[in-house]
């Protein structure tokens, strides 16, 4: 029969990230394109101990429906945790437990946004989230990135000439793709201007307990006195992602949309994962291990720079440093002989996939010279044979 699918799914796309991984799944190609976590972070023990005790002393309440909002102890633990260590929430705010960070951009989303109204993005940007907002027909505007962060001349502008702009989505820390971590100076502007022009902000930071050098910055909620920025954090970069256990701290008139439209969507997340997750914070030494965590990355991410340093930079591949997370944004030479498309379809021939940048952008069909490398997934090897491999590459081609 001939199908006739929805006006507002017409136009999306697979994942670039996704399509790549169908080339990854081949052993003999060492895949730099993913996001996962390192598998040696995982506390596969704790997490084997925890459910075993579950299952023994409260089977029924780790397998039955739940509520909604959220496991209420794990509900409190994460409110205690980010108030004392961060700052985030006050007396107008609730939390919600999300099946993972990304529905907490698909039920803001839905909540807030009608077909055509405009969100404002960092360019580049993390690709589920977009995707999110083009499932609902909203219209994406993408600010350029600099060093340490938004420009804010250029979101100022957006927010003064796009029509129904609905809010701002911001990775202030160790964004994805780009690795760049936006400054306290950047994160008070951006929220003024919000402010000023009468929108939200999602800030999105599932990368935030990663830090690797440097002092934390203080979250954009944090400063929060108007209830206009939605919190939205993740178990997945710190204890594992296929639990899919995120969060939303955001003003309790918003999130009450947000829980009616995610009991039209799942009813609510995995009852055994939240309670998981409850027990290995409240019970076991969550600050030890994300101290292990740190450490963990710490140890891959400087050795991807200095592979980088050894292997790339001499081609005129340029990328900056990073203070944490998962990735690492590198660039052609502006004389490049050869488009960054063209230079990633190389690599894939030559067994490595790496993530072409124009995924992360707002218009996929914008020009764009850069690439997204993952060294948390890759082994120390793997990380080295696939830098080395992309190396000779850029020898020949560029």
């Amino acid at each position: 029969m001939e199908y006739v699918l929805s006006e507002r799914v017409k136009t999306l796309k697979p994942s670039a990230i996704r399509e790549i991984f169908k080339f990854a799944a081949d052993p003999s190609v060492v895949s730099l394109s993913a996001g996962n976590p390192a598998p040696e972070a995982f506390p596969t023990k704790a997490i084997a101990e925890i459910s075993a005790q579950l299952l023994e002393k409260n089977p029924v309440g780790a397998l039955q429906y739940s509520v909604t909002e959220g496991y209420p102890p794990l509900r409190q633990a994460v409110s205690e945790f980010m108030k004392n260590k961060y700052n985030v929430g006050r007396d107008f705010d609730d939390i919600l437990i999300t099946s993972g960070a990304q529905q907490v951009m698909d039920l803001f989303t839905k909540s807030v946004c009608n077909e055509g109204d405009t969100v404002i993005c960092e360019a580049p940007s993390f690709i589920g989230s977009l995707n999110s907002f083009r499932s609902y027909n909203c219209r994406l505007c993408g600010i350029p990135l600099e060093s340490d962060g938004m420009d804010l001349k250029a979101l100022e502008k957006a927010l003064q000439t796009e029509k129904n702009v609905r809010f701002i989505y911001v990775i202030a820390n160790f964004q994805n793709p780009s690795g760049v971590t936006t400054s306290l100076e950047k994160r008070r502007g951006i929220y003024e201007l919000a402010k000023k022009y009468g929108v939200m902000i999602i800030e999105d930071n599932p990368y935030g307990e990663l830090r690797i050098r440097g002092e934390n910055v203080p979250c954009i909620k944090s400063f929060d006195e108007d209830g206009i920025v939605v919190y939205a954090g993740s178990f997945s970069k710190v204890l594992a992602p296929g639990m899919r256990i995120g969060y939303a701290i955001a003003p309790k008139t918003v999130l009450q949309k947000m829980i009616v439209c995610k009991q039209g969507e799942d009813v609510h997340t995995n009852s055994w994962a939240q309670m998981v997750a409850c027990e290995f914070m409240t019970k076991y030494d969550f600050e030890g291990h994300l101290a292990s965590l740190r450490e963990i990355y710490r140890k891959k991410a400087n050795f991807c720079m200095d592979l980088l340093d050894k292997y790339l930079v001499p081609t005129g591949i340029s990328y900056q440093k990073i203070d944490g997370g998962l990735f690492i944004w590198c660039r052609l030479p502006d004389n490049a002989k050869i488009s960054m498309t063209e230079f990633c379809k190389q690599a894939v021939l030559n067994k490595v996939c790496v993530v072409p940048g124009n995924a992360f952008l707002t218009d996929e069909a914008e020009q764009c010279s850069s690439f997204r490398i993952n060294f948390s997934t890759p082994t120390d090897e793997q990380l080295e044979k696939g830098i080395k491999i992309l190396g000779r590459l850029a020898s020949e081609v560029l």
